[in-house]
């Protein structure tokens, strides 16, 4: 796939045509041992993994659309397209696309020379079996569903040629393809049950899945007959004699406790890990251990205020939250240099994000009068305060699978602010099941809900009204409950203009409405940090959706 951290050549028409794609140098993002030593690949050996994600319920990422699954997913599916270090989206499993002049119309042609790893052929039937199955209510998608829900008909004029039909235009159709969570699948594949296909998807990447304990681990081998999808660079990369990728495969463990994650990659029992803790990325970069920091695209990672229902009904409420509250501080103590502040709807690695500090200082004096004004002049024996004998109180359901510790005490850190002005918050660390379904019952004032998706185009699945309705996964993307009909028009043109410079001024003008009626609290990117072991060599490569990619990868023998 890409790398957001490695420079690539590419040509929009043509596909990829450096041949040194796989061996281009890795960017600061980066720091890995022995980064000077010129150190030979070599064939051979199993990388264990260990994730502190929650294991994921099905290894097919159209089934869901998580984040723990694309982190997996990416070692044996593949894309129709992927994003350069700028952005820029390029073929990938397709050779080449083309958009019609109204928008209504994208023709991709997908590459000869590519077999699934049962023997399948990829041809553009395999376009229009995953774009159904991401369509079908009964795979319950919500984030590839979502990506394709402007496909009304496809055809297929030959075998490599697929004609997508649009109900609208849609200029980032082909953001969301380079998406995991629309990875192609055997279309024969797809055809079995879904149980069948959660323990086993067939895709095109460099590993296949061999085996799936649950709860223990799921195991990779190398897929001998894997080819990239340029062959200049799979020469490049690769001694023609090695097959496929250096390492025999892979075991993905999961390994919820941090302190136990980090002490199995000291012990060599695993090589790479997930969710390390800041201060063990910190430490960590005092030592042999390699650090790969790659911010995921789409939002920043934030808290959501809900407007549908009191308090935050009331923007004033709204804005006296986040001005009793001191972001900058708690991120300075707690995240030891890992983290930046973000004063942003979108990832820092989103060219079009609007950035606005002024809207989120502390102002303690602020908030009071804030709360005052908006009636919430009495306070009870315990502080809190009320009006019309309702308390100022506010639930905050966390997910401990998505919030690392470090995280979980910058929110105490929050309440405990919020509660001198006057707030009772209510934090509940919650699993991820349990989390999903509070959000599904509506039952939180507060929440952290990250979104990775390619593209300013987040932030129509985040604050468009529809998206205040559930996908048919049951998760609806929505979570402040924004329903402005001026924005909904603003989000729709910017989705549907052609126009470059249009699109930025129209995506400017939805961010801008969405952070000065303060409905989110911008904290930092997504936090997306691995550390792996000195005998770890050609870590860096990432997919569109920064999940790093282990093809070109060995471990020194």
């Amino acid at each position: 796939m890409h790398s957001r951290s490695s420079s690539r050549l590419v040509s929009v028409a043509g596909g990829l045509t450096a041949a040194a794609l796989l061996l281009a140098s890795c960017s600061s993002d980066t720091s890995a041992p022995g980064a000077d030593e010129d150190v030979a690949p070599v064939t051979g050996g199993t990388l264990v993994y260990a994730s502190g994600d929650a294991e994921p319920t099905c290894l097919d990422p159209h089934v869901g659309g998580n984040y723990p699954q694309s982190l997996v997913s990416s070692q044996y599916l593949e894309t129709l397209f992927t994003a350069t270090d700028d952005g820029e989206i390029v073929p990938w499993l397709a050779e080449d696309s083309e958009v019609s002049e109204d928008g209504l119309t994208h023709t991709i042609t997908v590459r000869e020379g590519i077999t699934f790893h049962d023997g399948t052929e990829l041809t553009a039937e395999a376009v229009k079996a995953n774009i159904e199955h991401l369509q079908d209510p009964d795979t319950a998608s919500s984030t590839g569903w979502l990506a394709v829900q402007k496909v009304e008909s496809i055809e297929l004029p030959d075998e490599r040629t697929a004609v997508l039909h649009l109900s609208a235009p849609d200029n980032a159709l082909e953001e969301s393809l380079s998406m995991i969570w629309t990875a192609i699948q055997s279309p024969e594949a797809l055809e079995r049950d879904q149980d069948t296909n959660c323990a086993d998807p067939v895709g095109t990447g460099p590993f296949q899945v061999e085996s799936w304990d649950r709860q223990t681990a799921v195991n990779l081998v190398r897929n001998e007959d894997y080819v990239l999808p340029t062959e200049d660079a799979h020469v490049a990369a690769h001694d023609e004699d090695t097959p496929g990728s250096y390492l025999d495969g892979i075991t993905w463990r999961f390994i919820p406790e941090a302190a136990t994650r980090y002490s199995a990659l000291q012990s060599g029992e695993v090589h790479v890990i997930d969710n390390a803790q800041p201060d063990t990325i910190s430490s960590a970069e005092q030592t042999d251990l390699g650090h790969l920091d790659a911010p995921r695209p789409g939002a920043s990672n934030r808290i959501e205020l809900n407007s549908s229902k009191a308090p935050f009904d009331d923007a004033a409420v709204r804005e006296a939250f986040i001005r009793a509250v001191d972001v900058d501080s708690a991120v300075e103590s707690l995240f030891f240099g890992t983290a930046q502040r973000s004063h942003s709807l979108l990832s820092s690695v989103e060219p079009l994000g609007v950035s606005d500090d002024s809207l989120f200082g502390q102002d303690v004096e602020r908030a009071n009068e804030l709360l005052d004004e908006a009636g919430w002049t009495e306070r009870d024996d315990d502080g809190v305060r009320t009006r019309d004998g309702e308390r100022l109180e506010l639930t905050f359901p966390v997910s401990t699978n998505q919030s690392v510790p470090a995280e979980q005490s910058l929110f105490e850190q929050l309440q405990a602010q919020a509660a001198e002005v006057g707030f009772d918050v209510t934090i509940n660390l919650l699993d991820l099941s349990s989390w999903y379904g509070a959000l599904a019952e509506h039952n939180y004032d507060l929440v952290s809900a990250p979104y990775t998706k390619v593209g300013p185009s987040v932030l129509r699945i985040l604050y468009h009204s529809d998206s205040t309705v559930p996908a048919p996964s049951g998760y609806f993307a929505n979570n402040a409950q924004v329903t402005l009909d001026e924005l909904d028009e603003i989000l729709i043109e910017a989705e549907q203009t052609s126009d470059d410079a249009e699109r930025e001024q129209l995506y400017e003008r939805a961010q801008r409405t969405v952070l000065e009626d303060y409905y989110v609290l911008p904290l930092y990117d997504q936090q997306n940090h691995f550390l792996y072991s000195d005998d770890v060599h050609g870590m860096g490569e990432t997919t569109a959706v920064s999940s790093p990619i282990y093809y070109n990868v060995f471990l020194e023998q």
